[in-house]
C-alpha cells in the first residue's frame, strides 16, 4: 500500500486518487492562496438532517468560521449536478461564501452572492485573505 504525507493531518494517508487530488488542493491552499495549515481542516465530520456527513477539506478563516468548503474527487468522478448538490446540502450546514469542487482535472470555485442567495463561478482562484473575514 502506497501513501501520502498531509501536512494538515501531520500523518502519511493511504494514496488513492482522492487523496491525491486532496494533496493537490491542499499544496494549493498553502502556497498559492497562503491560508495557515492552522485554518484548514481535512475530513471534517459534521452532522445534517440527523445524519453524520464528512467535508473533505473546510478552510476557516481569521475568525475561525468556516469560509471555504472544497470537495475533492477521484480524476475519474465527473464533477455532475450531483457533486454540486452535495456541496450545497453540506453548505447548508457549513454557511460558508465560497465552494470549491475539483476532481484535479476540473475545479470549480465559487463565491456566495448574498443579496441573490446563488453562487457565482470565479474565474481564478481567490487568495486566503479575500476568503477570510477580518
Amino acid at each position: 500500500m502506497s501513501q501520502i504525507f498531509d501536512p494538515v493531518r501531520k500523518k502519511y494517508v493511504e494514496r488513492t486518487p482522492e487523496e491525491e487530488v486532496r494533496q493537490s488542493v491542499i499544496s494549493n491552499l498553502l502556497g498559492a492562496m497562503e491560508v495557515p495549515v492552522t485554518h484548514i481542516a481535512v475530513e471534517q465530520g459534521f452532522k445534517f438532517n440527523g445524519l453524520q456527513y464528512r467535508a473533505d477539506i473546510i478552510v476557516y478563516g481569521r475568525d475561525l468560521s468556516p469560509a471555504m468548503l472544497v470537495e475533492c474527487k477521484a480524476p475519474s468522478v465527473k464533477l455532475t449536478d450531483s457533486v454540486i448538490d452535495q456541496v450545497v446540502r453540506y453548505n447548508m450546514v457549513l454557511n460558508v461564501d465560497y465552494i470549491m469542487i475539483t476532481n484535479g482535472r476540473r475545479t470549480c470555485v465559487a463565491r456566495l452572492d448574498h443579496e441573490g442567495g446563488s453562487f457565482e463561478f470565479l474565474t481564478s482562484m481567490p487568495k486566503y485573505n479575500e476568503i477570510s473575514a477580518v
